[in-house]
């Protein structure tokens, strides 16, 4: 798994919104957003944006947890509560995969444990690892 953390600590869309990596194992990840002003839209509450990167985040480590590149080829969220401050959590879970599909879902809760957020998603699962063998962080190994 620390292939994998390195390999989503280059994620600088993810970096730059403040999401951090908390966990991951074989089709799971836990990521969080720390909320501050930047995070908020005119209403004063987080951008659906936001949330859906903190999400799209989880659900990208989950797939890709089996080593080999996981592409999304379909995402639906439903908002189900507005976060307006604190920290945000997504626990991305597989819930099917064979050889090309994976399906997961992915829930997004605030401090205080109550759903902001739900995540389908959906990835293809190409052929290839997320590290190709002669690539130089698989090389330092």
């Amino acid at each position: 798994m620390s292939e994998l953390r390195s390999f989503f600590g280059g994620d600088r869309f993810a970096a730059r919104n403040g999401i951090e990596l908390l966990e991951v194992e074989e089709g799971r990840a836990v990521a969080r957003l720390t909320v501050s002003g930047e995070h908020l839209n005119a209403a004063g509450v987080v951008q659906g944006g936001a949330v859906f990167t903190l999400a799209d985040f989880a659900f990208a480590v989950a797939s890709n947890s089996h080593g080999t590149l996981a592409m999304g080829i379909n995402t639906s969220v439903s908002f189900v509560k507005a976060a307006t401050r604190g920290t945000l959590y997504a626990e991305a879970r597989e819930q099917s995969r064979n050889p090309r599909l994976a399906s997961y879902s992915v829930q997004i809760t605030d401090d205080c444990g109550d759903t902001v957020a739900i995540f389908q998603g959906m990835v293809y699962r190409k052929k290839e690892p997320i590290i190709p063998d002669d690539s130089p962080a698989r090389l330092k190994q």
